[in-house]
């Protein structure tokens, strides 16, 4: 039983010393996806809006076991109302994450995330209302997630937590996104 257990470890550390990352690498991954996104706080009556999400993360590997990366976002986001009502808010996203290895392949992320507030707005029915004045024209997030990498593709779930609000009225309403994306690892 002893020498099962030896073998079975001996294994593993054999498929993490193989799959472990380049010190130094330079890799660029554009991905696409979509969100499931809503709005937190002084909200009522809404629920998740799907959006796409489509981009590149540039990441630089500080050493086998953690990543550095920053990215670009075009991100769909925003909430459904009660009805036909509809709050979209296109962004476009700065991820910054840490990227840490903790089984081959698999990564857990955490960082910040600017976004910029490209277009802000509220549909009922057949009116669209331009909101991108009510709103900030930066707010941030706390992205944290996890990503599996297979052969040179990359599959990454996040959770986007809003930090700041959102609009410049009194009250309070923030971005809430989970994300899904895939993309290709491209080494530099």
């Amino acid at each position: 039983m002893k020498k099962i257990i030896l073998l079975a470890v001996a294994m593993v550390m054999t498929l993490s010393v193989s799959a472990q990352h380049r010190t130094g690498s330079v890799s660029l991954i554009p991905k696409v996806g979509f969100n499931l996104a809503n709005l937190a706080g002084d909200v009522s009556n809404n629920s998740i809006k799907f959006g796409l999400v489509a981009g590149a993360d540039v990441m630089y590997q500080v050493s086998p076991l953690v990543g550095l990366s920053g990215g670009l976002y075009y991100s769909m986001q925003g909430c459904e109302g009660s009805g036909d009502s509809k709050f979209n808010i296109d962004e476009l996203n700065i991820p910054l994450l840490a990227n840490f290895y903790v089984a081959p392949n698999f990564a857990l992320k955490v960082g910040l995330q600017p976004g910029i507030i490209v277009k802000a707005e509220q549909k009922n029915d057949k009116v669209t209302v331009d909101m991108k004045s009510s709103m900030q024209s930066i707010e941030v997030c706390v992205p944290i997630g996890a990503s599996y990498e297979y052969e040179d593709f990359v599959f990454d779930a996040r959770y986007n937590l809003g930090i700041s609000k959102l609009n410049k009225e009194s009250g309070s309403i923030r971005n809430s996104v989970f994300q899904i994306t895939v993309g290709y690892k491209f080494d530099l």
